[in-house]
């Protein structure tokens, strides 16, 4: 069976059967593993996809993934061995018959040198996965927030902020667009955390519901006026029992602290009540002790512990902006790891929720712009090198990063990994708090991810944007002018390259978003043996290509056309280290043979390159290809064809590189070096092969014209895909400027779509 990202990710942590549970947040696989002792974390690091390994406490193992996360954690689980192993989500881990996560945790902690800090790793794994899951809704309302921010500081709006304030028109509506993720929050942190504890979380949601209804705010209009600790409070009684009326909204501390209580008594009354009444009566007894005790003790406990924290670091930064935002990007770095950053973030939205800003997120901003500063020099480094693995890393890093202000994929896929890294990416950690400090300090009505696209949500926005501009490019030139490995490190990486494939397609890229539907096997890497063109031309020689086709040619020498392409179609040649390849040797003997292959090779380089339709169709813009790995353009340029016909063909005359069994997808090399991958459809991998007759195997040889594949166009849209086919040049790194052509709408096969001019 071929090898997989998916698959090759099980091996290295040593199979399904050392799987006891696997889960993943936003950029993360979540391993526990029986024993992680075994695993090679190089080796990890080495597979297609995959931006870093970090091995954690208790045979936790987490593999950092990026953006496609979901992708990769989804084939894994469709693997025919997770199935039938003992590996699964923690949801099935105990159908399996494997140990669940707190089974294993109960036996680590009972024996073992690691009982003494359980508790520590387990409370902050507790916060951490109470958020993960809501952060792509944090993210989405932060834009928001961001616009409105925007809109008020050019004076089209008041300040969207306060509540006293009243919008006009169509404004007010929009206002609420980023509200209801803030003010439900609670119920939201409420189920994850519930769920996190093995409660339900649906009896979590419902308790915590309670404290956030119109009615139980409403109380307070009947209630009367107390002094709490110094604070005026509204005070309901309650058959004689004083009940204390908060606006919950927004609060993260509650839910958190009644999650806590609910766990165990969720747990206490399954072993109590018989097995056959657990869907009656645990639920109701669980939610008769929880609302009560929630909404009279646990419920402004959790608010005044909130207010206790929010109130100590607000003190420091009245006491000093400098101190406090030199203290708070110095400090990030390493809490980010820790997992410690989780509750400065429950801070933050109190303090908004409280005092109607927060000071914390402006000083943090300086340690993410620095962190991506940093990634950028590596990226520049990566580039530079031709190192093609760290040059996809950074750029997925680096775009979740300036766009999603999300800094996980820099730091467990580059930053963890390079000692000499941090020291350099402090300094403009240091840089922009020290501008932030001197400039009063900065404050947000709202949270945010500090990114590019939320500099307008401050109140200062030039002091922000010259600090964070400065970490960043401090972080960056520092990185670029010193490295990031060190002289061993870099001699190392140049080897590598030297003898590594430059992959044609790119592996999987990075993307901050959740619904990526490329999957893992369409970022195909050159592999088997493919038959060179023969060569034309007065006293042809034969150009053969016997070895394993593993990237590009070797540049040719100033002056000299590469050799992978003869007049009569496109020679792919290994690109390894040392002399006298197989490739190279063919090329070498061609030439000697006589002048027309050299000639010929040279003449084919210098034309320009047409690609043309592969089917009858209508002619759709890369940008509206309805999936974000190609329309980004991240696999390479090109367009998608809407197609008419029933039959894909070949574009262009040239080499079959890859043709996926499943008929979806194809690898070509055609002449001029240019390498495309044509892709049936949207999605259409998970029909593995029903509805597509392939007509070609790698290695092939295909004339303009030649069908690759036939599909069932009833099959494909009765699944919900789509049958745009995008066409993309996948490796315009190695060639000159690619250009979709002019065309739109109707077009045949064979009208040219796209030109590709040599650099």
């Amino acid at each position: 069976m071929a090898s997989s990202p998916a698959s090759d990710i099980v091996s290295s942590v040593g199979g399904p059967s050392n799987i006891t549970s696997l889960t993943h947040c936003a950029t993360r696989l979540r391993f526990q593993l029986k024993d992680a002792s075994g695993v090679d974390q190089a080796q990890v690091e080495k597979i297609p996809g995959v931006m870093g390994a970090v091995p954690q406490s208790g045979d936790r193992y987490q593999v950092v993934i990026g953006g496609a996360v979901q992708n990769v954690f989804n084939d894994i689980m469709a693997l025919p061995e997770m199935a039938s192993g003992g590996g699964g989500s923690a949801g099935a881990a105990g159908a399996s018959g494997a140990k669940t996560d707190d089974e294993l945790k109960a036996e680590l902690r009972s024996g073992g040198p690691r009982g003494g800090r359980a508790w520590l790793d387990n409370f902050f794994e507790f916060l951490s996965d109470s958020f993960r899951p809501i952060l792509g809704a944090l993210l989405g309302a932060s834009l928001f927030i961001t616009f409105m921010a925007l809109m008020s500081t050019l004076g089209v709006i008041g300040n969207w902020a306060d509540p006293r304030v009243k919008l006009e028109g169509g404004w007010a509506f929009i206002n609420l667009l980023w509200q209801g993720v803030f003010t439900f929050l609670p119920l939201m942190v409420a189920y994850n955390a519930s769920k996190k504890l093995g409660a339900d979380p649906w009896v979590g949601f419902a308790i915590m519901g309670v404290l956030m209804l119109p009615g139980f705010t409403a109380l307070g209009d009947a209630a009367r006026t107390a002094t709490v600790a110094g604070s005026e409070v509204k005070i309901f009684d309650v058959f004689g029992l004083p009940l204390t009326i908060f606006n919950y909204g927004s609060t993260v501390f509650p839910p958190l602290l009644m999650a806590a209580v609910l766990g165990p008594l969720y747990k206490l009354l399954k072993r109590l009540i018989p097995s056959n009444l657990h869907l009656i009566f645990v639920p109701f007894l669980a939610m008769l002790v929880m609302i009560p005790l929630t909404a009279f003790l646990i419920g402004p406990i959790g608010v005044y512990v909130g207010a206790g924290l929010g109130s100590f670091l607000k003190s420091i930064n009245d006491f000093s902006p400098l101190i406090f935002a030199i203290v708070i990007p110095l400090a990030y770095p390493f809490m980010v790891p820790l997992g410690l950053h989780w509750p400065i973030n429950a801070i933050m939205l109190l303090n908004i929720q409280q005092n109607g800003f927060d000071f914390i997120q402006g000083p943090m901003g300086a340690w993410n712009f620095a962190c991506f500063g940093a990634t950028a020099g590596v990226l520049y480094h990566a580039m530079k090198d031709k190192d093609v693995a760290m040059r996809q890393t950074a750029t997925g890093a680096l775009a979740a990063g300036l766009l999603g202000g999300i800094s996980e994929p820099s730091l467990y896929g580059i930053h963890l990994r390079f000692k000499r890294i941090y020291p350099r990416m402090l300094v403009g950690c240091l840089v922009g708090g020290v501008i932030i400090g001197l400039g009063g300090g900065l404050k947000t009505s709202a949270f945010v991810f500090t990114s590019l696209l939320t500099i307008p949500a401050f109140d200062n926005i030039p002091l922000y944007a010259i600090a964070v501009a400065a970490s960043f490019f401090i972080s960056m030139l520092l990185i670029v002018f010193t490295d990031y490995r060190t002289p061993e490190q870099k001699a190392e990486a140049l080897a590598a390259n030297a003898g590594a494939t430059d992959t044609a397609i790119p592996e999987q890229d990075p993307v901050d978003n959740e619904n990526v539907t490329l999957s893992t096997d369409d970022r195909m890497a050159h592999a088997g043996a493919v038959a060179g063109g023969a060569a034309a031309g007065a006293g042809a020689g034969s150009l053969a290509g016997d070895a394993p086709t593993t990237g590009r040619a070797p540049e040719a020498p100033a002056g000299h056309s590469r050799p992978e392409a003869a007049a009569g179609g496109a020679s792919v040649v290994t690109d390894t280290a040392g002399a006298g390849t197989a490739g190279a040797g063919a090329a070498a003997t061609g030439a000697a043979a006589g002048a027309g292959a050299a000639g010929a090779a040279g003449s084919a380089g210098a034309g320009v390159v047409e690609v043309g339709a592969p089917c009858d169709g209508v002619v759709v813009p890369l940008a509206e290809v309805p999936d974000k790995v190609f329309s980004a353009g991240l696999v390479g340029p090109g367009v998608g064809i809407d197609p008419r016909d029933d039959t894909i063909c070949a574009p262009a005359a040239g080499t079959v590189v890859v043709a996926q069994s499943t008929g979806h997808a194809f690898g070509l090399a055609v002449e001029g070096g240019v390498e495309l991958l044509i892709h049936v459809g949207i999605d259409t991998v998970n029909l593995d092969g029903r509805g597509f007759d392939v007509h070609v195997k790698a290695g092939d040889r295909v004339a303009a014209g030649d069908p690759l594949v036939t599909f069932d166009r009833a099959v494909i849209e009765e699944a919900g895909y789509s049958l745009i086919t995008p066409v993309l040049v996948t490796n315009s790194f190695a060639t000159g400027p690619v250009e979709p052509l002019d065309v739109s709408g109707e077009v045949a096969k064979g009208t040219p779509i796209i030109r590709v001019t040599p650099a």
